[in-house]
């Protein structure tokens, strides 16, 4: 086991599956005590029983878009370990897909909730405790790489991950004086149930044609780059968003022709609820050509 984290309190969002549950581990395996949170309470289940360390994770149910939840995991992370080091505002959804012109404006406003609301309640109430605390702190926030050009993401999801750039910005600015350090990860194509769904083998024999690095994204590798931010090693980093995507910014993206190989954004709209358990919503676009 690692110290990076040796003596520090964490709070991981989406930490039951992907991206988030590879942060835990290895928040974990850095000496870090760990509250997970999640909507999907099986997999949360699954995750304690994995580690089988109440000392060290507790985890917690919740819809990151509400604020009585985001509380209840800054409110367990103090009762449980006495304080908060870290925020990772990691959870996400899929959210609405398909033409703009036949996007349902709840579905859309669900995009938001949890992707960018979700992402200012955390670092809201996350940097609440760290200022009363005095002692700084660290948050990060996922983003990606479709919040940072056209093309490389569905409409809502880009533009609610575009608003967690700037919040994350803002948000760097507004903490300095308390040394709480904000920061977003933009990750690119990582191989998790929510990015890839069904079309895994598709996917990796697409990947050579669209990012110039040999090998797929893992969830480790964001859980590599959110321990840096955690860490003492990124003591001056603060205001950033940081790309982990293979080159596939610099190479151009056409991510939408290879998550979606068989067009059915253009034959579908709905919403995605990605880990959480709850099915997709979609209805047929009658007039789609």
């Amino acid at each position: 086991m690692g110290e990076l984290l040796t003596g520090r309190v964490a709070i991981v969002t989406g930490g039951a599956s992907g991206i988030g549950k590879a942060t835990v581990l290895r928040f974990l395996a850095e000496g870090a005590r760990v509250v997970a949170g999640d909507l999907n309470a099986d997999n949360g289940q699954r995750l304690v029983d994995e580690v089988g360390d109440p000392a060290r994770l507790a985890f917690v149910r919740g819809d990151v878009a509400e604020e009585a939840d985001v509380e209840a995991l800054v409110a367990t992370a103090l009762e449980r370990f006495g304080g908060l080091d870290v925020m990772f505002n990691n959870a996400g959804v899929g959210g609405a897909f398909g033409p703009l012109t036949q996007t349902a404006v709840e579905d859309w406003d669900r995009t938001f909730a949890v992707l960018t609301r979700g992402v200012f309640l955390g670092i809201k109430h996350a940097a609440r405790v760290m200022i009363e605390h005095g002692r700084g702190g660290s948050i990060i926030n996922t983003a990606s790489v479709a919040g940072l050009v056209g093309g490389a993401g569905p409409t809502a999801y880009s533009a609610a991950k575009a608003a967690v750039i700037n919040l994350t910005y803002n948000a760097a600015v507004e903490l300095a004086r308390h040394r709480i350090r904000v920061n977003a990860i933009c990750p690119g194509l990582i191989f998790t149930p929510l990015a890839i769904g069904r079309h895994e083998e598709q996917v990796r024999a697409a990947m050579p044609s669209f990012q110039p690095w040999p090998a797929e994204g893992r969830p480790e590798d964001i859980a590599g780059l959110a321990l840096y931010l955690a860490g003492p090693d990124s003591a001056f980093v603060t205001g950033e968003a940081i790309r982990a995507d293979g080159a596939l910014l610099a190479a151009g993206p056409r991510m939408a022709e290879v998550t979606d190989p068989n067009r059915a954004a253009a034959r579908y709209a709905g919403y995605a609820d990605g880990t959480t358990g709850r099915p997709p919503v979609k209805r047929r676009i009658e007039t789609a050509g």
